[in-house]
């Protein structure tokens, strides 16, 4: 199956510090015309640029040769760990900063750090998912079913059309039909959208959504961003391209060059990370919608999860690998995590998120099986 191709290229914080000058413990780089951001404090460390535009950091560390030093600017992310803040989050918490540590965002911005400026759970259109009802379809979870353990620390974010739970949690409902709301919702803007695989279906209004909006300052240093998403869903195999599909988006803002709309999460054909898109490969080997199946990691990773209940049925994606580029580092960049179901309430889905991490090197917007 084609996947996009990532191209890699040097970080442009690194490359600046390629003819640096190292004195004791304070790297200054040359003149290269770079911006990188205003610091006017007067604290003795600069983020911003130096004379003629020229980029000045503080590294902690000197270093003759090797590896370029890294920014240490408490606006730069650096080398500092990331993620590994979760293990004792409760798992129907309703504060978005719990969702934004479940996935390895830890910090909130302060001053002059990088790092969560708000997190709030959204329906599928963005408004506060207030309705009590509704609150099911967040969850924070130790693992998933028998198999599937969270990427990064000890849990992660499980956002469901229906209940985001295994069987073994309290508040489990089956995930053949947990209808939570009569009422639809809005779409995210430009939405619905339908999948390229599916000539000629028209997607249902969203209902059932549920979400995570996060807006975050990036890292100075920080050129793109990566993320771990698994996709289950209960409507494999019956309804292939229909009306009635469930769908997980992330939505980006400002949305990154190249793209019609916000969503960085998509297949080589430009679906939606749906029961149309082509990553499922986590399923009983079979030909259905018109489509043959090989189901290349079997279906392990259902066993424990709920989508185990109907005989050779359901589908997952196994982990997945979204990457975006950072294209104004330093500035704010708001991200909305959301699933729905299209058309009613029924055969629902669950999207895990976790290992979110911000990157030295620039990153082309696509998803890929998790190359780790």
């Amino acid at each position: 199956m084609p996947v996009p191709s990532f191209a890699r290229l040097n970080n442009v914080v690194l490359a600046a510090f390629a003819t640096a000058t190292v004195v004791g413990s304070v790297t200054c780089a040359v003149n290269d015309g770079s911006t990188f951001g205003d610091d006017d404090d007067d604290d003795g460390t600069s983020s911003g640029t130096g004379g003629e535009g020229g980029l000045i950091l503080t590294t902690g560390g000197g270093q003759q040769g090797g590896a370029p030093p890294l920014c240490t600017d408490p606006g730069c992310v650096g080398n500092t760990p990331q993620g590994a803040c979760d293990g004792a989050l409760p798992i129907d918490s309703a504060d978005g900063m719990d969702g934004a540590r479940a996935i390895g965002i830890c910090q909130q911005a302060t001053g002059d750090s990088w790092g969560v400026v708000s997190a709030t759970y959204v329906r599928s259109d963005g408004q506060p998912m207030t309705a009590p009802e509704l609150a099911i379809g967040r969850g924070i979870l130790n693992a998933f079913g028998s198999n599937v353990q969270p990427r990064e620390g000890a849990q992660m974010l499980a956002l469901s059309s229906g209940a985001a739970r295994q069987p073994t949690d309290p508040g489990y409902m089956s995930v053949g039909g947990h209808w939570k709301d009569m009422m639809p919702h809005g779409s995210p803007p430009g939405y619905p959208k339908e999948s390229p695989s599916c000539p000629g279906v028209t997607t249902g209004e969203p209902y059932d959504s549920a979400g995570l909006k996060l807006v975050i300052k990036t890292p100075l240093d920080a050129l793109s961003f990566t993320f771990n998403l698994d996709f289950y869903t209960y409507e494999f195999p019956g309804f292939i391209c229909s009306t009635f599909n469930d769908f997980f988006v992330a939505m980006m803002n400002p949305v990154p060059q190249g793209l019609v709309d916000g969503n960085i999460s998509f297949d080589a054909q430009g679906n939606l990370i749906s029961v149309n898109a082509g990553f499922l490969e986590v399923c009983y080997p079979q030909s259905a919608g018109g489509k043959n199946f090989p189901c290349a990691f079997g279906p392990g990773e259902l066993l424990g999860t709920g989508y185990d209940e109907q005989a050779n049925g359901s589908a997952a994606t196994s982990w997945l690998q979204t990457t975006a580029p950072i294209e104004n580092p330093g500035q704010n960049i708001e991200l909305m995590f959301a699933i729905w179901d299209s058309g009613d309430g029924v055969l629902d889905s669950t999207v895990l998120i976790d290992n979110f991490k911000f990157e030295l090197e620039s990153g082309v917007v696509g998803t890929i099986p998790d190359p780790k």
